[in-house]
């Protein structure tokens, strides 16, 4: 039986991150958003509430958290700051393919010292030249008596210039592609890992993002997360965990948006009236909530597939498309509802606008996405309906033939090209519609 709302405890847990967010995050965000500086406190503040690592399986110290219980509590960071949720979410993102992996010993190591103690992890796959195509790695990974060496560039890494581990992918031999990527756990501290400047973006300026560089950095047996083969499978099966949360990113801005378009229409006024008594304005906000609302259950949906065990491929893909797509919609409309008000930098709807950009294109651009979509559509999906030669018979019936519905004694033949129906016992030497001969023509199976 079908079941939409959320427990007991996910609703105490939505409560609690929302108020954490309204009196941490929101009162600071629009400071460092001009900074272009990451509030490493609130992480640390996050942290102690118990909103940063949930995830971490119980045996390891953590709470044990799911999918949607992410995606509960990202919305609700994310409807304070976007570039904050990003930074927040990025050790979910870096703990996912050591938490998928078989490394037991690893994850003892290191899960647990991350469930207790306030460390960052990031996740480092991007690359100068290369970004939704994680088969195209470059970063080097040379295999030496003791583990891997690591030689390379990475790039667009959240949380990069803070984070005191990393999960790195590299390949084995770039032009094998998807069969030569492996992935590894990397200690900041490790002699050869150099770290970037902060990039300057035009939004989520108050996440860290900056390239990563490997020079000789030794890395031991023990630290392999996947072997050359095994990486590209487990930076997929990552991505179709984490991508739900993508679209949590959207939902909450989207849903700030609304709510601060709202709160404006209620009380402007234009010719004599409030703006929210006009039509126009009405059908904006019908709009903005429908899309919220459909984004929100894309996003459950994929997550509840995620923590049930059924594959979430093609729903989160769904999920994190539709509902940054539509974000984007939203803000944009809210902006146009405040009018130059929207515009400037006293409200916070520009940085929305700014911050919310970026959901299209990371883990996986909006292309990317439309790919794995039809790709599923065309090859995997199972349709219900038959294909269009195997139609049942779709003619105009005589009298007779309707009053007892039974067309199993007619013979009859579809034009393959045209769709024409002809009846008789053999088909006709060409259609009468498209000239197509006898052979375009299939009989029906009744």
């Amino acid at each position: 039986m079908l079941n939409f709302s959320l427990s007991d405890e996910q609703t105490a847990l939505r409560d609690k991150v929302r108020d954490f967010a309204i009196k941490e995050i929101l009162p600071i965000a629009w400071e460092f958003d001009e900074r272009d500086e990451i509030p490493v406190v609130v992480l640390k503040k996050a942290f102690e509430n118990g909103i940063m690592n949930s995830d971490i399986p119980k045996q390891y110290g953590g709470k044990g958290y799911g999918i949607v219980e992410g995606v509960i509590m990202t919305e609700e960071i994310a409807a304070a700051c976007p570039g904050l949720a990003t930074s927040i979410f990025d050790n979910s993102l870096g703990l996912e393919p050591l938490v998928l992996s078989d490394k037991e010993s690893l994850k003892k190591k290191y899960l647990t010292k991350i469930a207790n103690e306030f460390k960052l992890i990031c996740f480092a796959t991007s690359e100068p030249v290369m970004g939704s195509d994680v088969s195209g790695i470059r970063c080097a990974a040379e295999k030496t008596d003791n583990g891997y060496r690591l030689n390379g560039t990475k790039y667009w890494i959240t949380n990069g210039g803070i984070a005191d581990y990393m999960t790195v992918f590299a390949t084995i031999d770039p032009k094998s592609a998807h069969k030569g990527i492996c992935a590894f756990l990397v200690e900041k501290e490790w002699d050869g890992v150099r770290i970037g400047s902060s990039i300057p973006k035009m939004g989520q300026r108050c996440s860290n993002t900056v390239g990563l560089h490997f020079d000789n950095v030794e890395v031991p047996e023990e630290n392999i997360i996947a072997h050359p083969g095994e990486g590209f499978v487990l930076a997929m099966k990552t991505f179709s965990r984490t991508r739900p949360v993508i679209g949590a990113f959207a939902v909450g801005a989207a849903r700030s948006a609304m709510e601060y378009a709202i709160d404006y229409a209620k009380k402007r006024q234009a010719f004599g009236t409030k703006i929210s008594n006009f039509q126009t304005i009405q059908f904006k906000l019908a709009e903005m909530y429908q899309k919220i609302e459909t984004s929100r259950l894309l996003t459950l949906k994929a997550a509840w597939e995620a923590d049930t065990g059924i594959d979430p491929t093609i729903n989160a893909s769904l999920a994190k498309f539709y509902a940054s797509e539509s974000a984007m919609e939203v803000v944009d409309e809210a902006m146009q509802i405040m009018g130059g008000y929207g515009y400037t930098k006293m409200f916070p709807l520009e940085k929305l606008f700014r911050d919310i950009r970026l959901l299209k294109i990371y883990e996986g651009t909006s292309e990317v996405q439309r790919l794995i979509v039809s790709g599923h559509a065309l090859s995997s999906y199972e349709p219900v309906m038959p294909s269009l030669a195997d139609l049942p018979m779709m003619k105009r019936l005589t009298e007779a033939e309707r009053s007892n519905a039974d067309v199993s004694g007619i013979n009859a033949w579809r034009c393959r090209m045209c769709g024409h129906i002809h009846s008789g016992d053999e088909p006709p030497e060409e259609c009468l519609y498209c000239f197509f001969p006898k052979t375009a023509f299939k009989e029906l199976v009744r």
